[in-house]
């Protein structure tokens, strides 16, 4: 039996194989795919993540995943709505092209480009954080939700996960988010506490 939190406020128990979805006054019960069940709740017209991975394969873009999904890998599933992605730098600008020409929605910030689909409430994020990028060369093959994927080995997900929370011009909800996700990933190896940096130690095992 596995608990899904949906990010989107949506409440859902996911036990396969049948997926029982809780709504405020409804109850159904829905026989679907890992794919299937994100799509739902994303409102998905097209499978937008599977066409982006498709583009990565297509073109043999390196990647590797390295937001909530990719913990998703490692510890108790949490399904998010939003990818976190780094590419190689020799291939972002084919890749955004590529996304556009399908028209999609490109908006570039400081340190990163978000891709959004108007068929979808899927959001991808590339991450332009050069630290980021020799995460890809030590990246590993999973399957999540239905999705082949290459994701970010747990030590380095783990550091990604450090930079995001201590990162002040990022969103507290966000902030917040990435410290359970840094709890998850603790609970799963033990190991990776010793690697946490003195404020986040006190922050999460010694604040009163």
């Amino acid at each position: 039996m596995s608990l899904f939190i949906v990010n989107c406020e949506l409440p859902a128990i996911n036990i396969f194989p049948c997926l029982y979805l809780y709504w405020p006054e409804i109850y159904t019960i829905q026989t679907m795919t890992g794919k299937e069940f994100l799509n739902h709740i994303a409102h998905s017209k097209d499978d937008f993540l599977q066409v982006f991975f498709n583009i990565l394969k297509k073109n043999r873009i390196p990647f590797c995943v390295i937001g909530g999904l990719a913990v998703n890998a490692y510890a108790e599933p949490v399904v998010s709505l939003d990818l976190d992605i780094v590419v190689v730098l020799e291939k972002l600008e084919f890749l955004i092209s590529s996304l556009k020409r399908k028209k999609y929605i490109v908006k570039s910030f400081p340190n990163s480009i978000n891709i959004s689909s108007p068929k979808s409430d899927l959001r991808i994020q590339i991450q332009t954080d050069k630290r980021y990028l020799p995460f890809i060369r030590n990246a590993v093959s999973r399957k999540i939700l239905g999705y082949d994927m290459q994701i970010a080995r747990i030590e380095d997900l783990f550091q990604g996960k450090i930079w995001a929370a201590e990162d002040e011009k990022r969103r507290p909800s966000k902030r917040q988010k990435d410290l359970a996700d840094i709890l998850r990933l603790i609970e799963k190896k033990k190991s990776l506490r010793s690697l946490l940096p003195p404020n986040l130690k006190k922050l999460l095992f010694e604040a009163k």
